[in-house]
């Protein structure tokens, strides 16, 4: 006898829809989250931002943006770039080298910084080198350029200030207070008004000459615009830039690549970009694979009858491979090409969403291709190929007869290859599990990350044993209920197969959303707790556009003050090891104005090692934890990058507990001077006194307003957990669902044969509710005994603390799960046993 497989196959889904509908809904699935992942990656490598100041300059030099590590791997040295927290400058003298080359008609040092209104009425300014007005479009409307201790005003600001040429305005920089004479007026150019901060009152210009000095780094402007004589060609003049600055660690720029040099947050754009798309992308595809992996497995052993008949009436091997190839060429691409679709609304809707909250700039845009929709595509055939080929390879090879055999029971023993690896997959889960816990920071985090995926594949693999046990541990409640009790925990422990398949996708959904829900919680909790404790003051100061400059001075000799101390808050970078390779981690770190001894009386940072009093210039005090990641001890110097990329290493004078709530490390303010863009601080602690007189340096709260505000903002950037944690978790739910469904419809012949022996609808529909409950409560136990494992060495390692889970919100996820697979069961369970009509 002569079998088609093609044939076979369009058979198979004709006379079992309700296998390969689940299958082609776990396919589709798997081709949206790869689809919408794949499209993030995709924009993050291609992202890129017109340049608006810059846009009538063909050319600018810029300091290089990042910090780089080297390191050696297999392939040579691999160098990864880190973006800066701030701006990274260049020599401003390298204007006159790059105007001397053939094609530039003007090079022009450019300068942006804060400059703060003496008089208190017009608020926060940008200042701006007069010599800018080249390329930016901005021209006087009346008056002068500014000369030395001259200031041109835009007319918004000289509206606030009420001031006129040649007026006096009193303004403050980096330099200090002081008093600037109006040599003029002028409306802003596109180049000027692009970019202007929220909340700005305006733009201010001074002369070139001064305008290093006043922006806090002399010598040092923030790129050098070259304009190009009429007719040059760009690519020429860049390159003749290129190398008339050789040596000088300027990189000459055109294009779009101008744009990155005036939105910095382009770099931290793409880092988020990537990290969605790429690395949760890559767990994400992870867990869409092996679930659409299980899922087809699953319909294809719900035919081993099917398949066994074949052999006995004489299929070959060969003809039931190609036949189950042909069922994953008949489903996969167009499963892959509908999951695809909704992939992208789910991309746009994401990338939409992140950058309303500031993580991408607006400028940014999506960008879809069909590289990552054909990824998306190929990846659901190769996986339904792969997972039908591993799962019917048995019943091709097995001889008729005992195929015929073993399909009409299920096999005990699981195969000794699978029941290996997944051994190995327990063990190598705990070997990491405990290099979690002695770990700290980055290392713990990553090793618990190897964790979770590792104890999942060993619930895929042993999945029909611990299914068993499972269900002779809850079967122990069942069998004193009543006969439909019975006969589910019966059912249970005679079809572990079908209840590992349907248990997995629970363990998934709950061991992924658990864990990044409550490493959130966690994280949250104790942070508050850090910042609840350690801020003493009885009244903080805030102001958007930065506190004067003498604010802690003028809060000290408020009457009843005891102590006041301000701080700026930056980032630097700090070099940490983990898996054997050094990366740059950004870190939380406050600059202080006042002695160790002063910021004791506003802020207790639980110092457990060393002293505050020791803090100043070369000094600093660190949180236990990064002192852990970083190796480093008290006496020590720790390596790290200032914020505009100048490497230093200042010894460690201090180690203290609250790194967390608070910044994780503390410097004196004067070692932050030139290397950030604003010299204003942002915090005011004030230790005694009245708030009233406090009013007119800014916003006056008390420590438990500000402890709120800041969680909050905490809050706020949490958002990318829990999006995370939905899809990885809704897609698991769906399969969940899906495999629930697929596995009841397929029990419609034992249905009915429990109708024909005399049980009620009603008993067996409470046998299947009874059996959904046992698979939820199997899936919810698993895998939060996963998520445990996973955090508690994880939170150890970042916060010294056990895992915080609040006990309304895990009891949520365990009732969406019961809710989920009794649904499941009892609305196909009610459809299949609906008497039929005569």
């Amino acid at each position: 006898m002569s079998f088609k497989p093609n044939g076979l196959a369009r058979a198979a889904v004709r006379f079992k829809p309700a296998s390969f509908a689940g299958t082609f809904v776990a396919l589709m699935m798997s081709a949206l989250v790869v689809a919408a992942c794949g499209v993030l990656l995709e924009t993050g490598i291609r992202a890129s931002v017109p340049a608006e100041r810059y846009a009538a300059a063909p050319v600018v030099a810029a300091a290089d943006q990042s910090a780089r590590v080297v390191a050696d791997t297999v392939d040579g040295p691999e160098e990864t770039a880190y973006p800066l927290p701030d701006t990274a400058r260049v020599d401003a003298g390298l204007a006159a080298k790059a105007a001397a080359v053939p094609g530039a008609a003007a090079a022009v040092p450019d300068f942006t910084f804060p400059v703060h209104a003496g008089d208190g009425r017009s608020g926060a300014l940008t200042g701006h080198g007069w010599g800018s007005h080249a390329f930016t479009g901005t021209a006087l409307s009346e008056g002068a350029a500014p000369h030395a201790g001259e200031v041109v005003l835009g007319t918004d600001a000289a509206r606030a200030a009420r001031a006129g040429v040649g007026d006096t305005v009193a303004l403050e920089t980096a330099d200090g207070p002081a008093d600037f004479r109006v040599s003029g007026l002028a409306e802003a150019g596109a180049g000027d008004t692009a970019g202007e901060g929220e909340g700005g009152a305006g733009t201010a210009w001074f002369a070139d000459a001064e305008a290093s000095v006043l922006a806090g780094h002399p010598g040092k402007a923030d790129a050098v615009a070259v304009m190009a004589e009429e007719g040059a060609d760009t690519d020429a003049l860049a390159a003749a830039v290129d190398k008339a600055l050789a040596g000088s660690g300027a990189q000459v720029l055109t294009g779009d690549d101008r744009g990155e040099v005036e939105d910095h947050g382009l770099a931290y754009g793409k880092e988020t970009l990537f990290a969605v798309g790429g690395s949760f992308g890559g767990i994400a595809t992870l867990v869409a694979v092996f679930t659409a992996a299980g899922t087809v497995a699953l319909s294809v052993g719900q035919r081993t009858r099917e398949f066994a008949l074949l052999r006995a009436v004489g299929a070959t091997p060969r003809q039931i491979r190609r036949a189950v190839a042909a069922e994953a060429l008949l489903v996969a691409p167009l499963a892959g090409l509908l999951g695809c679709l909704p992939g992208i609304g789910l991309a746009h809707w994401w990338f939409g969403q992140m950058q309303d909250r500031g993580a991408v700039p607006e400028a940014v845009e999506l960008h879809v291709s069909g590289f990552p929709l054909l990824a998306a595509v190929g990846l659901g055939l190769l996986t339904a190929l792969g997972a039908g080929w591993a799962a019917g390879r048995r019943p091709a090879r097995t001889k008729p007869g005992q195929a015929l055999a073993e399909a009409s029971v299920e096999r005990l023993r699981p195969g000794v290859v699978r029941t290996v690896l997944g051994l190995a997959a327990v063990g190598g889960g705990s070997v990491l599990a405990g290099v979690a816990a002695s770990a700290a920071g980055s290392d713990a985090a990553n090793a618990s990350l190897g964790v979770v995926m590792l104890f999942m594949l060993a619930v895929a693999l042993l999945g029909p044993i611990l299914a068993r046990l499972c269900a002779s541990l809850f079967g122990l409640l069942l069998r004193g209920g009543d006969a439909s009790a019975s006969l589910a925990a019966a059912n249970s422990r005679t079809n572990a197969r079908r209840l590992a398949s349907a248990i997995t996708p629970i363990v998934l959904a709950m061991a992924f959303a658990s864990t990044l829900v409550f490493m959130h919680t966690s994280e949250s909790h104790v942070a508050s707790e850090q910042l609840r404790d350690g801020v003493t003051a009885d009244h903080v100061v805030t102001n958007p556009a930065g506190l004067p400059a003498d604010a802690a001075d003028r809060a000290a000799r408020t009457p009843g003050v005891d102590a006041a101390v301000s701080l700026l808050d930056t980032q630097v970078l700090v070099p940490v090891r983990g898996g054997g390779e050094t990366s740059l981690q950004g870190t939380a770190t406050q600059g202080v104005s006042g002695p160790g001894a002063q910021l004791a009386k506003v802020q207790d940072l639980d110092v457990r090692e060393g002293s505050l009093d020791r803090v100043g210039p070369g000094r600093i005090a660190i949180d236990r934890t990064l002192a852990t990641a970083t190796h480093v001890g008290l006496g020590d110097k720790l390596s790290l990058h200032l914020p505009d990329g100048t490497e230093a290493a200042p010894e460690v004078v201090a180690v203290y507990g609250r790194g967390l709530g608070l910044p994780a490390i503390t410097m004196d303010r004067a070692s932050l001077d030139g290397h950030v863009t604003s010299p204003f601080a942002d915090t005011l602690l004030v230790s005694g006194g009245e708030a009233g007189p406090l009013r007119a340096l800014g916003e006056v709260t008390d420590a438990s307003g500000y402890a709120l505000a800041q969680n909050v903002d905490r809050e706020f950037g949490a958002w990318a957990n829990y999006m995370m944690a939905a899809v990885l978790g809704g897609f698991a739910a769906v399969a969940a669902v899906n495999t629930l469904v697929m596995t009841v419809l397929d029990r419609r012949r034992e249905l009915h044969t429990l109708r024909l022996v005399g049980s009620t609808r009603r008993q067996v529909l409470r046998m299947l509710g009874w059996e959904s409950l046992l698979v939820s409560a199997a899936g919810v136990a698993l895998g939060t005994a996963i998520a445990m494992i996973t955090l508690i060495p994880m939170m150890r390692g970042l916060t010294g603390e056990f895992p915080h889970v609040p006990p309304l919100l895990y009891a949520a996820f365990a009732a969406t799960a019961a809710a989920l697979g009794l649904a499941s069961v009892t609305l196909p369970a009610h459809r299949t046993l609906r008497p039929r009509q005569p």
